[in-house]
């Protein structure tokens, strides 16, 4: 029988003929060739399935050093990412230097406070002929610096006379609230919001010809100067820190915190003590009809516009400044319509029945963040509370969910 000896050799050793090797030699040393560290293996033989041998035969002791024996792997990662990067725990990843960030990576979602309060808003016209409410969301819409978190603007101005002063405030306070913040000193809260109304009523003031700021607005085909158009303002700027208000009018903020009602604002009625003596100090009059009244007109003492009763009423602001509390829970916004027939308890305790069971967070990051449905609804409860209880005027309502998160 002819022997077939296999083999690689070079051109040198091409005459040497080759020893005869039996069938249990090869096998050993097919054996102890899988088994070397270090060397790669040809893919048919990378196989940890023994190799059946015959009981009957002897074993061959090989004159070689017993081969180290291979230790059993684990293929489950260990729990920390970390140290299964470090451990080469896959041939697919590589390792990372310490203290370095995996660029491939999702990125980690921004904290809190880099992102706005969910919020939810309703304005109606309601029992009135024409809307003259307007509101203004602005999330992120100031950042002094990139190491500083985003403020958040909410804004709700009731106009009179017509819509346009308070869609004009719409549009543009808090472009100009953020220049005035942009050129103020940090946490110059009080003079950057009186800079910023100030401004607001001299480009809402009607000037030489008297054309009104919206020339499609219905005021200009009854009343040629526009001189009886005002609004109402109230801006809260809510940062992780802080809640600070400015108010103009009689519409209202009030921060429901361990579920009472604390006012931020107060009504600026002709009949308020101080506002009552300043209207006689400035030689004005406040007359009772159908309530009290300036001049027996305009039933509010501070207002954005009416030129035809300044210096009476006047657009300074009152700010608040407050301090937020792991006890805050939301923060509401409205016009005259809710507050004229809706107690400050009554509507805290609506909307904290509307967010009770929700989890607390935000809503998003900046500016692209969405209304939030539990405060719609909370917004939207009120709304409907104020028209069952007979309000004769436009209804805004703005709800803002300030409490952190868990």
């Amino acid at each position: 029988m002819a022997e077939i000896c296999c083999g690689v050799v070079g051109e040198s050793e091409a005459s040497v003929p080759c020893e005869p090797k039996s069938a249990r030699r090869r096998r050993m040393e097919i054996r102890r060739f899988k088994v070397l560290a270090d060397v790669s293996v040809p893919t048919e033989v990378r196989c940890f399935k023994r190799q059946k041998i015959d009981a009957s035969e002897s074993p061959v002791v090989s004159p070689a050093p017993s081969p180290p024996r291979i230790a059993e792997i684990s293929v489950e990662p260990p729990s920390d990412r970390d140290e299964w990067i470090r451990t080469g725990g896959g041939d697919d990843v590589a390792e990372l230097p310490e203290g370095k960030p995996d660029l491939n990576s999702p990125p980690l979602d921004p904290s809190p406070s880099e992102r706005c309060p969910r919020y939810g808003m309703t304005s109606v016209c309601g029992r009135r002929r024409e809307m003259e409410d307007a509101v203004s969301i602005h999330p992120s819409f100031f950042r002094r610096d990139s190491r500083i978190p985003a403020l958040h603007f909410f804004g709700v101005f009731d106009g009179h006379g017509c819509s346009h002063v308070a869609m004009s405030c719409k549009d543009r306070m808090h472009d100009l609230l953020a220049e005035e913040l942009m050129n103020a000193a940090p946490e110059e809260w009080k003079g950057a919001m009186e800079r910023s109304f100030s401004r607001m009523d001299g480009e809402v003031a009607v000037t030489g010809g008297g054309e009104p700021t919206e020339a499609s607005c219905r005021c200009e085909r009854q009343m040629p100067h526009c001189d009886a158009v005002g609004s109402t303002a109230v801006v809260a700027v809510v940062s992780p820190e802080k809640i600070v208000v400015g108010n103009c009018g009689d519409s209202r903020a009030i921060l429901c915190r361990n579920g009472k009602p604390v006012p931020l604002t107060s009504d600026h009625k002709p009949d308020r003590p101080d506002e009552l003596n300043r209207i006689h100090a400035a030689g004005g009059r406040v007359i009772y009809w159908d309530g009290a009244r300036v001049l027996g007109m305009l039933a509010m003492s501070r207002a954005i516009g009416d030129n035809y009763l300044k210096p009476y009423v006047i657009p300074d602001p009152e700010v608040t400044e407050m301090d937020r509390t792991a006890e805050d829970e939301c923060l509401i916004i409205a016009s005259d319509g809710l507050w004229d027939v809706v107690s400050n308890e009554t509507a805290c305790d609506v909307v904290r029945m509307c967010l009770r069971g929700r989890t607390p967070g935000v809503s998003g990051s900046g500016s692209d963040s969405r209304p939030d449905k539990a405060c719609s609804d909370a917004a939207m409860l009120l709304t409907k509370l104020a028209l069952a209880r007979q309000s004769s005027d436009n209804v805004s309502v703005v709800v803002v969910d300030i409490r952190r998160d868990t």
